[in-house]
């Protein structure tokens, strides 16, 4: 008899998360920040996966999941348009791997 082996979720996480990032954006709140955040991404080729936002206060925050699979440029690169962007509108933006982001998030 074959025993079948029950798939090991962590593993398709970790695969799974191997094209995923995280994106916080942080600043007052303006018109078009996730017009421009997200067309910039668009732009270079990563698919949004998950987007939440909030205004608190005068200040909006966003965190965005992407998959950067068909990503355009590298992580360094895309890191740096995403930088670029929010110095033009106003609004920091951090880009981190989604591993190291969920390491760092890990109780």
């Amino acid at each position: 008899m074959v025993e079948k082996r029950l798939p090991d979720f962590r593993e398709i996480e970790e695969e799974a998360g191997k094209n995923k990032v995280v994106i916080t954006v942080v600043g007052k709140d303006r018109i078009g920040i996730i017009a421009a955040i997200t067309s910039c991404l668009a732009e270079h080729g990563v698919n949004i996966e998950d987007i939440t936002q909030k205004i608190l206060g005068e200040y909006f925050t966003m965190i965005l999941v992407g998959d950067i699979s068909r990503c355009t440029v590298n992580i360094g690169e895309l890191r740096e348009k995403l930088a670029q962007k929010g110095e033009e509108i106003g609004v920091a933006v951090y880009l981190q791997h989604a591993q190291i982001f969920r390491a760092m998030h890990r109780i």
